[in-house]
């Protein structure tokens, strides 16, 4: 019985945590985008750093939470590079990715241009069958004594197309299979790849208001594929604000606010539609995004994705 539970809480936690590892939820993805595609590092004439926390399912005790910290900047003639720390938690099960970015930029026109990006790096996966035992009627059972731990290494890959008003991407940021356990020779939590594809367009509705519609399609070759949709308004270069759609999942909106032409800020809700709504309405996401520009110079393209 206790080899039934113990599998039966591993087989759930490892299957929920590559969902959250290998298909992550971010409402604001246009502005984390180097998170899952290294062709986005150096996109920008300036070193670029980003910070996002979210929590999901607010009401759900041990719900999912995830961080991250991205950075990225050109170094060198159609050379960009980047780094990306991960970390994502759910219950007792804990993942954190530590990625390299490189990326290479093909100059098609005035305004064209396509990156090839390639991403490598290390994930670290963690089961803490010890905060089981100590949760169990009789904690003095040895069958969650000790903790799963595991390291692998991934590679990934992308491809992003980009003018100054649209953008096409397309990514797999983990290519390699990872095995989290293996148990009497059954694989159980093994990694799936999936492929981010993403894309945007800037409208001038007049000299101070744009619109900015865009999608990210997440999917698996054997899973159902995930589907954002989002509608901005950018006020002045300053102001912004949105709605989202998440496909059979959520709803909501988001907004973000230039501090000083370096420095912004951004929030998001989601109001959850799917079958968790009855116990988990909502679920939160915070970004701070900053820009050091050189010699105090402002970018000559604007952060408009």
């Amino acid at each position: 019985m206790n080899k039934i539970l113990l599998m039966s809480l591993l087989t759930l936690f490892t299957c929920i945590d590559v969902k959250a590892q290998q298909d992550p939820h971010y409402t604001q993805y246009m502005y984390n985008m180097n998170v899952v595609n290294p062709a986005y590092a150096g996109s920008k004439e300036n070193l670029s750093l980003g910070l996002l926390y979210r929590k999901q399912w607010v009401n759900i005790e041990d719900s999912p939470a995830s961080f991250t910290f991205s950075g990225h900047a050109p170094a060198g003639k159609n050379v960009g590079i980047g780094i990306s720390f991960i970390s994502d938690k759910i219950g007792p099960v804990t993942e954190q990715n530590v990625f390299g970015d490189f990326s290479y930029t093909l100059k098609l026109g005035d305004t064209q241009r396509l990156a090839f990006g390639l991403k490598a790096g290390v994930s670290f996966h963690k089961v803490g069958l010890r905060d089981i035992q100590s949760s169990l009627p009789d904690p003095t059972e040895g069958i969650f004594g000790e903790d799963i731990n595991d390291t692998s290494l991934n590679l990934g890959t992308g491809l992003f197309y980009y003018t100054d008003k649209y953008y096409v991407a397309l990514s797999l940021p983990n290519m390699l299979k990872a095995v989290h356990l293996d148990y009497n020779g059954r694989e159980y939590g093994s990694d799936v790849s999936h492929y981010f594809l993403t894309a945007g367009y800037v409208f001038d509705v007049n000299y101070e208001l744009k619109f900015k519609p865009s999608f990210m399609l997440k999917s698996a070759f054997d899973v159902t594929p995930s589907l954002d949709l989002s509608a901005n308004f950018l006020y002045q270069e300053k102001f912004e604000i949105g709605a989202t759609y998440r496909l059979q999942d959520s709803f909501g909106g988001m907004i973000n606010f230039a501090v000083t032409p370096e420095l912004r800020i951004g929030y998001a809700y989601d109001h959850i539609v799917s079958d968790l709504k009855v116990t988990a309405p909502s679920s939160h996401e915070f970004i701070l995004l900053y820009d050091l520009f050189e010699s105090k110079k402002v970018s000559r393209s604007p952060r408009f994705f």
